[in-house]
């Protein structure tokens, strides 16, 4: 599973799942999952919703967010301990 941050226009970053990446002919993105940067329900979705579709004009830009044991490769440039 992918996990893409949705810049969208004029609402906050979404973060949504997906099981591979948008095409250059797809007019929508198809996630899962939606949920806000901090990983907290959306308040405009309907309680109970798992998928969405979003359309591509309603996307300023997407980032897709490194999986859990990829962060591991990256070392952060500044130190936690």
């Amino acid at each position: 599973m992918i996990t893409l941050l949705l810049h969208l226009q004029n609402v906050e970053p979404i973060k949504l799942d997906v099981e591979e990446l948008p095409g250059v002919t797809d007019t929508v993105i198809l996630g899962k999952n939606p949920r806000d940067r901090s990983d907290r329900e959306l308040e405009w979705v309907e309680d109970g919703v798992s998928t969405l579709y979003m359309p591509w004009w309603r996307v300023s830009y997407v980032e897709v967010l490194p999986s859990e044991d990829r962060e591991s490769e990256f070392p952060l440039p500044f130190r936690t301990e």
